[in-house]
């Protein structure tokens, strides 16, 4: 079983950043995938940044390429995402994941366990 924690949301201005934390109780971390989702009112969740066991492969969705970064730290239980240049369409709960799977996927049905999300806000 792993617990994941999301901090970081808040309310912001188009043009900041926010930098979302998650943390994760899994002794095991470095062997799980991490991802981030987002679900905007009245849309499905959706994939957002993925990266791999150690942190070499990363996936993004178009949305936020070159505008939000994934990273982790296996030493501290932590996966966090970066997120520059926010624009008020990236407002939604932010949620993060861990997978088992082999690969980095943009699929919700392929991660094991999911945290209770944290809220962004971009007001424009």
């Amino acid at each position: 079983q792993v617990q994941l924690v999301e901090s970081g949301g808040g309310l912001v201005q188009a043009g900041d950043s926010l930098r979302l934390s998650c943390a994760a109780s899994a002794r095991t971390f470095s062997s799980y995938l991490m991802g981030w989702f987002r679900r905007a009112p009245g849309k499905e969740r959706e994939f957002v940044a993925g990266i791999s066991w150690n942190g070499g492969v990363t996936r993004y969705a178009d949305s936020v390429k070159d505008r939000f970064t994934i990273s982790r730290d296996n030493a501290k239980n932590t996966v966090n995402l970066q997120m520059n240049s926010l624009k008020p369409e990236d407002t939604a709960v932010y949620y993060c994941a861990a997978s088992t799977y082999s690969s980095i996927s943009y699929s919700t049905t392929n991660y094991n366990y999911w945290g209770q999300g944290t809220q962004v806000t971009v007001s424009s």
